[in-house]
């Protein structure tokens, strides 16, 4: 079983275990009739109080910090990850190093370590 986990109206998780043939909003209902191949949708991570796309590991590490989050620094993973932990919490944020691999896997997990906070739309 393989899908994505997403969140309705009330805050609630579901899996939705193929995301990108579906229509929005019905998950019963294939897009496949239409012929041709749907392109992945890409998604983008917001910040719910300035409504900033984040766009850059600089401004995610700006807001982050601004909510009590740290640099992790961990030397076997000096080379791939960076990694955020907050003192108050056991919560860790691994993301790949190379921002053009930041997916929405990494986006849902900072949603889910920030409720409220954050949010992933598509593009």
């Amino acid at each position: 079983m393989s899908g994505v986990w997403v969140f309705n109206k009330n805050g609630v998780m579901r899996l939705v275990e193929n995301p990108y043939n579906q229509s929005a909003g019905d998950s019963s209902e294939s897009s496949s009739s239409s012929g041709s191949q749907q392109r992945l949708r890409r998604k983008i991570l917001v910040h719910l109080p300035t409504n900033e796309v984040v766009c850059s590991y600089g401004s995610l590490e700006r807001i982050l910090k601004g909510l009590g989050w740290e640099r992790y620094y961990n030397e076997d993973n000096v080379d791939h990850l960076l990694q955020f932990h907050k003192r108050t919490s056991i919560d860790l944020i691994s993301l790949p190093r190379d921002f053009s691999k930041f997916n929405s896997i990494n986006m849902y997990d900072i949603v889910v370590k920030n409720p409220n906070v954050f949010h992933v739309r598509d593009m």
